[in-house]
C-alpha cells in the first residue's frame, strides 16, 4: 500500500523516476559568469541533451527546445558542495579506526526534502561522505540533485571513487578515549594511517605472489598448489588509494596534523587530497601549495570544540593567495542553501575577486572531486548544470529563479508548488515531517560524527555529546 501511495504521489508531483534524464533549453540575454572566461553580458546559452552546445548572442532554439528570456538576471554554474551529509541514511560505521571497505553508495536518500531546498539555494552537486569517527572511514559518493529520482538515479555517473579520512579529536575520542582503541592520540592516528598502509603493501605482495603461483600450478596441473591468500576488501582499498585510484578527503582543523599526513602521504606517494575543515590551513599554506594539495575550508565557522579555537575569517583568502586550489563547503544542510553568501564573505574579509570566490563553490570543488572537465564553469561542451539568478548571486537581495541539472529544470521559484515534499504521509504534522531527522537523533550536534551516538551507546553519547 505503501508503494502505491508513493507512486500516486509521484504522479501527482510530476516527479519523474527515470534515471538521469538529460534536457534542452536556450537561456537567452543573461549575464553569463563563466568562471573560466570572465561575465558575458546580454549572451544566450544553449543546453541540447544535457550539454552546453552553444554559448553567444542571437541564439535560436532549436524546434521543440524551450527558450527563457533571462534580460536583467544572472547565469552562473551549478554551486558543488565538497563536503556534505545532506541526504545520508548512514554516515558513520563507527566500531573500527579503519574500514575503507564501506560505502555510502547505498546510504543515499534520495527523498531527502533538503535536496530540493539545496536546489533553491543554486546548488546542482554534492560530495556525499562518511563521517569522521575514524582515521580512515568509508567511500565517499559524488552526486547529482536529481530530486525524486533513484539512489542509482543521483549518481554523478563516473565520477573518481573517493574516501574520507579522518584527524584529530573525532578518531580518537570514538576509540583511544571513548572505547580503549587505538588511535588515543594524534600520534596514534598517525600510527594507524602508517600500520594499515604497510600492512595493505604487504598483503599485495603475497596475493599478487599467491595468484602467480595458482596460475601456475593450474597450468601445469601438478606439484603442491600454494597456500591460499584470501582477498582482502579493506586492503584493495588501501592499495587503491596508494596507487592514486581513490581521492582522499580529510577532516582536518590544526596545522601540525595537517604536515603529519603529507609527510606520511609523501612516504608513500599519495597524491590528489584535500584537507577538509582545515581551519588552520592558514598557517601552512606554502607548505601546501608545495604538495599540490587541497583545502576545503569553512568560510567563518570555528570556535566550536576545542581543537577549532584558533583560526580566521581570512584563512580562505590566505589560501588563495598562496596559489592553493581552495573550495567553501558546507557540511551542513542549511548552510548549502546559502552557499553562495558563504563564498561572498570570502570577498569581504579577505579581498579576494568575485571571480576567486565564486570559483570556490563551482570549479575549485569540481577540481576537489575530479569532475571538473564536466562541471564548474559554463563552457562549450560541459554539462548543462546551471542557475538563473535574479541579480548578482553575492547579493543578499538575490534570489535562484531557476535551477537545471544535466538541462532539465528542477527548481522554478514561480512555478513549483508550494510543498515539493516526495513522500508525504497524511498523518505527519508538516513540522515534524520536515524535522523527521532531528526527532530520531534528538539533537543537532556536528553530522560529520551523525550515527555514533546510536552505536556506541549511552556512556559514549556522554563522552561525545559535544562535537
Amino acid at each position: 500500500m505503501k508503494k502505491l501511495i508513493t507512486f500516486f504521489v509521484l504522479v501527482a508531483f510530476g516527479v519523474s523516476v527515470e534515471a538521469q534524464e538529460k534536457g534542452s533549453v536556450l537561456i537567452k540575454n543573461a549575464t553569463v559568469i563563466t568562471i573560466t572566461d570572465g561575465d558575458l553580458e546580454d549572451t544566450d546559452v544553449l543546453i541540447r541533451d544535457g550539454i552546453i552546445r552553444e554559448i553567444g548572442k542571437d541564439l535560436s532554439a532549436p524546434r521543440g527546445v524551450e527558450t527563457i528570456d533571462a534580460t536583467g538576471k544572472y547565469l552562473m554554474p551549478g554551486i558543488i558542495d565538497a563536503h556534505s551529509h545532506l541526504n545520508g541514511v548512514d554516515i558513520n560505521e563507527g566500531r573500527n579506526p579503519v574500514t575503507a571497505e564501506v560505502t555510502m553508495e547505498e546510504s543515499v536518500d534520495p527523498n531527502e526534502v533538503g535536496i530540493y531546498h539545496a536546489l533553491a539555494g543554486g546548488a546542482t552537486s554534492i560530495h556525499l561522505m562518511h563521517g569522521s569517527a575514524n582515521v580512515i572511514g568509508g567511500q565517499g559518493e559524488t552526486l547529482k540533485l536529481r530530486y525524486g529520482v533513484s539512489q542509482e538515479g543521483m549518481k554523478f555517473e563516473d565520477a573518481p571513487r573517493t574516501i574520507k579520512f579522518a584527524l584529530g579529536e573525532n578518531p580518537t575520542r570514538v576509540h583511544g578515549q571513548g572505547n580503549g582503541i587505538q588511535p588515543r592520540t594524534r600520534m596514534g592516528v598517525e600510527q594507524v594511517i602508517r600500520g594499515h598502509f604497510d600492512e595493505a603493501i604487504d598483503y599485495k605482495r603475497k596475493r599478487e605472489a599467491y595468484l602467480k603461483a595458482k596460475e601456475q600450478y593450474d597450468r601445469r596441473g601438478r606439484g603442491t598448489p600454494p597456500v591460499p591468500v584470501a582477498e582482502n576488501l579493506r586492503y584493495e582499498v588501501l592499495n587503491d588509494i596508494i596507487e592514486g585510484e581513490i581521492l582522499v578527503h580529510c577532516h582536518s582543523y590544526r596545522a601540525d596534523e595537517i604536515l603529519m599526513l603529507m609527510r606520511v602521504f609523501n612516504d608513500y606517494g599519495v597524491k590528489n587530497y584535500t584537507f577538509q575543515h582545515a581551519n588552520e590551513a592558514f598557517k601552512v599554506a606554502p607548505e601546501l601549495a608545495k604538495n599540490g594539495a587541497h583545502t576545503s575550508v569553512f568560510s567563518d565557522w570555528w570556535a566550536y570544540k576545542f581543537e577549532v579555537y584558533y583560526s580566521t575569517a581570512y584563512n580562505a583568502s590566505i589560501l588563495n593567495a598562496n596559489g592553493v586550489i581552495n573550495s567553501i563547503n558546507s557540511d551542513n544542510d542549511q548552510l548549502l542553501r546559502t552557499l553562495n553568501h558563504e563564498a561572498a564573505k570570502v570577498v569581504r574579509y579577505g579581498n579576494t575577486s568575485v571571480n576567486d570566490a565564486l570559483k570556490m563553490i563551482t570549479l575549485h570543488p569540481a577540481i576537489q572531486l575530479g569532475i571538473d572537465d564536466r562541471v564548474g564553469s559554463i563552457e562549450e561542451g560541459k554539462h548543462g548544470d546551471v542557475v538563473i539568478w535574479s541579480g548578482h548571486p553575492f547579493s543578499i537581495y538575490s534570489k535562484a529563479e531557476m535551477t537545471f541539472v544535466d538541462g532539465k529544470k528542477y527548481f522554478d521559484l514561480e512555478n513549483d508548488p508550494d510543498d515539493m515534499r516526495i513522500q508525504i504521509n497524511p498523518g505527519t504534522e508538516f513540522e515534524d515531517g520536515s524535522n523527521f531527522r532531528r526527532i530520531v537523533d534528538n539533537r543537532e550536534e556536528d553530522a560529520c560524527i551523525q550515527d555514533v551516538f546510536i552505536l556506541m551507546g549511552d556512556q559514549s553519547t556522554h563522552n561525545h555529546a559535544h562535537n
